[in-house]
């Protein structure tokens, strides 16, 4: 037995290993990432309505939960290349068909099944991430790469036709194939499996932590995700609708994607120094007060302070989200499950943005919907983090960031 699992132990630590889950990872989230421009030309170069947009979005990010959902189930037992394989060709095949059947209908129902494509190959990506001895430092990476990836996006993606843009996020997919050989076939947890009498996700958190508190915190994950995917969505379309000069507006948004590596790396100093419970509550509850701003008016001020600080807090707030997952988690089964749960909330959110618009009720019950769920996250956060209050900080892996030190209160 010792035999088979070493090779697998080896390779989940490498940094081909880690090379390859970054990539998936940060192909996987491509349309989460460019959402605004994509919105923007899902409006003009196929003519869809605001609320078409919307759900067109939602089903898209929609399919990346369901696919998430599909991996968690998987990944802890079948062959991770099968699965990345499966993926590939459902996302692949789905971008191509999007490319040559553009009407609204079938748009939707293809931007769904590509998105399950890129849930199962997101999926086993952070799982591959979060297994790593350090997932903390991992996701650290991928959020430090993601701003790059995003600024990307923004610059070149407006400047492609729809066909186009839709065999590149194909060609993302296929590129992997090739270096799957870095992949671990099998979760390194197996070997934890085979130490004890369970091979279930009770496992996967030490017994001292109560089994609501990772739950918990995909919940406001969840949350937070809806406030992120009605924003996203629309605040390119919102800034169009209000009058601002679009040429402006999309170089502010490249510039903004490439101040996220600074809210990273804040965002990591201050973790290594105070945890992670007390900035996530502080930094949800200013995401509400940024995206606030739009409510009444969106002008330039406005807009360039709510989305450059938006992007700043959003790239704190996935430092921290993820970091507590890792933080709970021994074996990584709940971080796999982190794509769901940031699926379903953009499934939710740009779906009853649509529905806001679709009533005429204009952006301004979008952005309030935004300052919502982000309040609604921190309520979730803070009784995760009570529950976590009397407990010494050794009984969590990698534990300083949670418990009591993580809050700033005494057992």
């Amino acid at each position: 037995m010792m035999t088979d699992t070493t090779p697998t132990k080896t390779i989940a630590e490498s940094r081909e290993s880690l090379i390859l889950g970054l990539y998936m990872a940060l192909a996987g989230y491509a349309v989460l990432a460019g959402i605004p421009v994509i919105s923007t030309a899902w409006s003009n170069l196929l003519g869809f309505t605001e609320e078409q947009v919307g759900r067109v979005a939602g089903a898209d990010l929609g399919g990346l939960a369901a696919g998430a959902v599909l991996a968690a189930l998987f990944v802890a037992k079948a062959n991770r290349r099968q699965i990345v394989l499966v993926a590939i060709a459902i996302a692949a095949v789905a971008n191509v068909a999007c490319a040559f059947y553009q009407d609204y209908m079938t748009t939707l129902i293809l931007r769904f099944i590509a998105g399950v494509g890129s849930g199962l190959f997101t999926g086993v990506a952070v799982a591959t991430l979060g297994a790593r001895s350090n997932p903390a430092k991992a996701f650290n990476y991928l959020l430090f790469s993601f701003a790059f990836v995003q600024a990307g996006e923004m610059y070149v993606l407006p400047r492609l036709p729809m066909t186009t843009i839709y065999f590149v996020f194909a060609a993302t997919y296929l590129i992997t194939v090739p270096l799957l050989r870095w992949l671990p076939e099998r979760p390194p947890e197996t070997v934890l499996s085979e130490e004890t009498d369970e091979g279930d996700s009770s496992v996967a958190v030490s017994p001292a932590i109560p089994k609501s508190v990772p739950w918990l915190f995909l919940i406001a994950m969840a949350l937070t995700y809806v406030n992120i995917g009605a924003y996203w969505t629309y605040i390119e379309l919102a800034s169009a609708r209000a009058g601002l000069d679009a040429e402006w507006v999309s170089s502010v948004l490249v510039w903004v994607s490439l101040f996220g590596l600074i809210g990273c790396l804040v965002a990591t100093v201050i973790s290594d120094r105070v945890g992670m419970g007390k900035p996530l509550l502080l930094t949800l509850l200013l995401h509400a007060f940024v995206v606030y701003l739009l409510v009444n008016d969106i002008d330039p001020p406005r807009f360039l302070i709510s989305v450059y600080a938006f992007n700043f807090l959003w790239i704190f707030i996935d430092v921290y989200q993820m970091g507590s997952v890792a933080s709970v988690c021994k074996t990584g089964r709940f971080a796999t499950l982190m794509p769901a749960a940031q699926g379903i909330g953009q499934i939710i959110g740009p779906n009853i943005a649509a529905s806001l618009l679709a009533a005429g009720h204009g952006y301004s019950s979008v952005f309030l919907l935004c300052a919502l769920a982000s309040l609604a996250a921190f309520v979730v956060y803070f009784i995760a983090y009570l529950l976590l209050r009397g407990l010494p900080s050794d009984v969590v892996a990698g534990a300083k960031s949670i418990g009591a030190k993580a809050i700033g209160m005494r057992a």
